[in-house]
Formats: structure tokens, sequence, C-alpha cells
């Protein structure tokens, strides 16, 4: 759902405003996010199967659940802001939310299920590097 919805904002978008955008080092070709966040959105959705479906120790699931619906939320914000208003600097801030509510999700999956954990990863670290990104659009393209 987050994904799709994510697309609606960013189809549109890549082949206009999207490409007159300089480009930070490292970036890489619009054809590899959709691969790429096709895979997070899997791995996140077992992880959360995961952590649900296991024993509930002290409440520790839960709480990692309600984490992990957060950062969905948030991940959900950002492309509307990125691409669907065009607004680098707030796309900034809301993807730094983001870093840090996957590795609180990542942490809390890891003490309640550690493979749930481990699933996290390379959506921690696909955020970290669209941070990279984001703040490189950003610091290139201002004014």
């Amino acid at each position: 759902m987050v994904g799709a919805e994510a697309a609606r904002f960013t189809v549109p978008n890549v082949e206009s405003w999207y490409a007159t955008l300089a480009r930070p080092p490292l970036s890489p070709p619009n054809w590899l996010f959709g691969p790429v966040w096709a895979v997070l959105y899997v791995l996140m959705a077992v992880a959360a199967w995961l952590v649900w479906r296991g024993p509930a120790v002290g409440g520790r699931a839960q709480g990692a659940l309600v984490v992990w619906g957060c950062q969905l939320a948030v991940n959900a914000l950002w492309t509307p802001v990125f691409f669907g208003l065009r607004m680098l600097a707030p796309g900034l801030a809301v993807i730094l939310l983001l870093l840090g509510a996957v590795g609180l999700t990542c942490a809390k999956f890891w003490r309640v299920n550690r493979a749930a954990g481990v699933l996290f990863l390379p959506y921690l670290a696909w955020v970290g590097f669209a941070a990279y990104l984001n703040a490189g659009f950003w610091w290139l393209n201002q004014g």
C-alpha cells in the first residue's frame, strides 16, 4: 500500500522535475529504485510477521510493532514531500527522522526475533544511502 502510494507521486516527477536536478555522486539509475523498494517492502513485511507471530515477551512484540507502524507512516510521508511538493530540505528532515525510526525498529525487532532484526538491516542501509542522496540533492540544488 505504501509503495503503491509512493509511486503515485514519484512516477510523474521522475522524468520531469527530478531529471533536471544536479545529482550527487553514487546516484543509482532511476530504474533501480523500484526493484530495491519492492524487495525492501517484502523484507519489512516478513520481519513484522516474524515479530507478530512470535511469543509475546513482556509486551516487546507489541511495542516493536507499534514502532514498525510509525516508521512505515514516516516512510509514506517522504515521497509526497520530496517528489510531490518538490521540497528537498523538508524531505531531508523527513528521511533523517525515517532513518532514526528504522534504526529503532531494527533494534526492537532484534530484541524480539533476531531474524526479524537482520531482515531490517538492508532497509536501514538503504535509508541511510537515501538520506545521503537527499542531502546531496539538497546541497547541489539550492537556490
